[in-house]
């Protein structure tokens, strides 16, 4: 009943987390595009008013007019619409997500002793205090370096150029660090996880207080400090090249031969740029249609070829040939196939558990999911999950036999 709530929780936290993702990314790439189409207003009236851009669209039958003021319009409306609760709504399902699937049972999903023994029941909590100091460790670094380089080299161009390599730099050694504390999987999703929290405190930090001060000093008949609307842009654009890898991260878990791999925190770092790449070109994009930038053009193929070559280098080995004879001779009886499921998966895959709606203590399920036990267990050696019921070289060994000869056992 307990795994049968559990996998309810993560349903429905999923569910959850993916609409509010979509409410947040959504109006973020909105507003990008909003920001990079806007022209100058053609209209004196709204240039005499401090406007600095509007824009002009048809949608779902009618047309809509947004006007941007830079600083402050030169009326307050009585009805502000704000974007923030996307943002958090995303952050609080997200990570009550990242506790029910990982946190709440480490030894499982969190720790893989082939990559680092954290020895013993107590030490599963100094894993997962580890894991949860990612989140808060990169926002405090990347706001240090946020608030250092504006200091003394301002915000926007050079300044904004070294923040950016500077953050590059981070990433990669999170995603290093997390890659050799971690299973696989659990670390990406925890560099997605802690990229994600970084995007939700610039919200709840920068843009969103810098914003209530304009408001405030409006309502007060005080001049406006246009700092406020510079760092909140300037948290905004970081958030939206954030994206693409957040995403990435999130969805990498249902792709074992990512996170896998010998070399998987390079490949993370490698994709992890393609995405920022990819979002670089759609960004420019808008402003090349105005003739304000060349074509972005060399920003989409760096991504694609970055993702080409991750392609061709995660290709899978050639199997090695046997003959028919060799394969025949090396068929195991149905009583080993039966002793190796019995001690390593029916204890998830059984009466009792039934994971994924799976069954292995029963020979004519099993012979139904023979591919999924043949890549799960032999090709990607991704179950048992984190190997934690001590699944055999030799066992797996048995089983690709036992595949090979068509799943059928003597």
């Amino acid at each position: 009943m307990d795994a049968y709530l559990l996998d309810w929780a993560n349903l429905l936290l999923r569910w959850l987390h993916v609409i509010v993702a979509i409410a947040w990314i959504g109006s973020s790439f909105y507003f990008v595009f909003l920001d990079s189409s806007l022209t100058p207003p053609a209209d004196e009236k709204l240039r005499r008013e401090g406007a600095t851009g509007e824009l002009w669209a048809v949608h779902g039958g009618g047309f809509y007019h947004p006007v941007k003021y830079a600083v402050s319009p030169p009326v307050l409306p009585p009805h502000l619409h704000w974007f923030y609760w996307e943002s958090y709504a995303t952050w609080l399902s997200g990570f009550a997500l990242f506790l029910v699937s990982y946190l709440w049972s480490p030894s499982v999903y969190l720790i893989d002793p082939r990559v680092f023994d954290w020895q013993g029941h107590s030490s599963q909590w100094v894993a997962v205090a580890a894991a949860l100091s990612f989140l808060v460790v990169f926002w405090l670094l990347y706001d240090g370096i946020c608030r250092v380089v504006a200091r003394f080299h301002g915000i926007g161009g050079k300044g904004d150029a070294i923040v950016g390599a500077l953050v590059a730099v981070l990433v990669a050694c999170a995603a290093w660090l997390a890659c050799q504390l971690f299973a696989g999987r659990a670390a990406f999703l925890l560099i997605g996880a802690m990229i994600a929290t970084t995007m939700s405190a610039n919200v709840a930090h920068w843009i969103i207080p810098g914003q209530r001060k304009v408001v405030a000093a409006l309502k007060a008949g005080l001049p406006v400090d246009p700092i406020h609307g510079q760092r909140g842009k300037q948290r905004s654009v970081h958030n939206t090249y954030f994206t693409l890898p957040v995403l990435f991260a999130m969805l990498s878990n249902h792709y074992s031969f990512t996170y896998t791999h010998g070399w998987n925190w390079l490949f993370l770092i490698a994709i992890m740029a393609a995405g920022a790449a990819i979002r670089q070109f759609f960004v420019l994009r808008h402003g090349y249609k105005l003739g304000r930038n060349p074509h972005p053009w060399p920003y989409a193929l760096a991504g694609v070829l970055v993702l080409l070559a991750l392609i061709v280098w995660l290709r899978p080995a050639p199997a090695a040939s046997s003959s028919t004879s060799a394969v025949t001779a090396a068929v195991p009886t149905l009583a080993e196939v039966q002793t190796v499921l019995a001690q390593r998966c029916v204890m998830c895959h059984g009466e009792a558990l039934q994971s994924k709606g799976l069954r292995f203590d029963r020979m004519e399920d099993v012979r139904q999911h023979a591919a999924l036990i043949h890549q799960q267990a032999v090709v990607t050696r991704q179950m048992p999950l984190n190997n934690a019921t001590g699944m055999t070289d030799e066992e797996r060994a048995l089983l690709a036999r036992w595949f090979q000869a068509g799943a059928q056992a003597r």
